[in-house]
């Protein structure tokens, strides 16, 4: 659940003021980088150039710096090869994970302690690092593995068949369903959206922890707040239509990424924005349907 922390931050200001994308947004003048025309005499960057770069005042960011005046912007592309790397290396350690069921809790808690803090190391980390959303990805994978087995082994003791597979493709669906609201303009991600899906996810995770402790005490049948008839599925239909419009946050960083010209690197920030959101959103249906399969 805490890995929820971090869309939070990821785009509470809009009008490209995303706070980890902010400085590729910006006019070159406040700190961000502008993108100009045709190559000075010289082979100087300067106004007019093909994909040259005036720098930005702030210099911090030696890495960022040299990528934008080599001309290496974000682009689509990026997002999508960088996306499904990471995912690719997420689904090879999920069968690894699921195929460790005798080792389930040995599997399932240090790599859930281990992928949630390397999920804030790269939330929150001024530059992201390739390596550590790739370490992200097995430790995730392994997490996601070891819990898939233990919903599923669940879901068949109440005869109840592949509950894993409708997770997948609850989850796909609801990637589809979501990018074509996004790219219509049915649902436009602006201050007052964020600010509602924001207060509607803190409030979620107050009621997911509070949850948590009345299962320790035998709530709803160890489930927690989730166990109880009727409250349980609202909840948990909750939690989906949460996660799933976290994805337009997703999008929405994208979008200005690419438009700002961020540096390419930031497609693995992309990815890793993805990856979480969408794990969260499978998570969901998985306790979703099991607590359907309990019925």
């Amino acid at each position: 659940m805490v890995c929820k922390l971090r869309t939070l931050g990821y785009l509470m200001v809009m009008d490209s003021n995303n706070p980890v994308l902010s400085k590729y947004s910006k006019p070159a003048d406040k700190g961000g980088y502008a993108f100009t025309a045709d190559p000075a005499p010289g082979g100087q960057f300067a106004t007019g150039a093909v994909g040259a770069v005036v720098p930005p005042i702030d210099t911090d960011d030696q890495f960022a710096n040299l990528t934008a005046a080599a001309g290496l912007r974000l682009t689509i592309t990026d997002v999508i090869m960088k996306t499904l790397l990471v995912f690719a290396v997420v689904v090879v350690f999920a069968v690894v994970g699921w195929n460790l069921t005798y080792a389930f809790p040995i599997i399932m808690l240090p790599a859930l302690i281990i992928a949630t803090i390397l999920g804030f190391v790269i939330a929150f980390r001024k530059n992201v690092s390739p390596a550590l959303v790739l370490v992200f990805s097995v430790f995730e994978g392994l997490m996601l593995g070891a819990i898939s087995n233990w919903y599923n082994q669940f879901a068949e003791s109440s005869s109840y068949q592949g509950i894993v597979v409708q997770a997948v493709l609850a989850t796909m669906t609801t990637f589809g369903v979501m990018l074509v609201l996004y790219l219509t303009g049915v649902i436009k991600v602006n201050k007052k959206f964020v600010s509602v899906l924001i207060a509607a996810a803190v409030t979620y995770m107050v009621i997911g922890l509070a949850s948590f402790v009345a299962a320790l005490f035998g709530v709803g049948g160890g489930w927690g707040f989730y166990g109880i008839d009727g409250i349980g599925l609202i909840i948990c239909v909750a939690g989906v239509l949460i996660a799933a419009f976290f994805l337009m946050l997703d999008f929405e960083a994208i979008k200005q990424g690419i438009a700002g010209g961020a540096p390419e690197r930031e497609s693995w920030r992309m990815a890793f924005g993805l990856l979480v959101t969408l794990v969260w959103i499978y998570l969901e249906f998985l306790r979703l349907i099991a607590i359907f399969s309990r019925d």
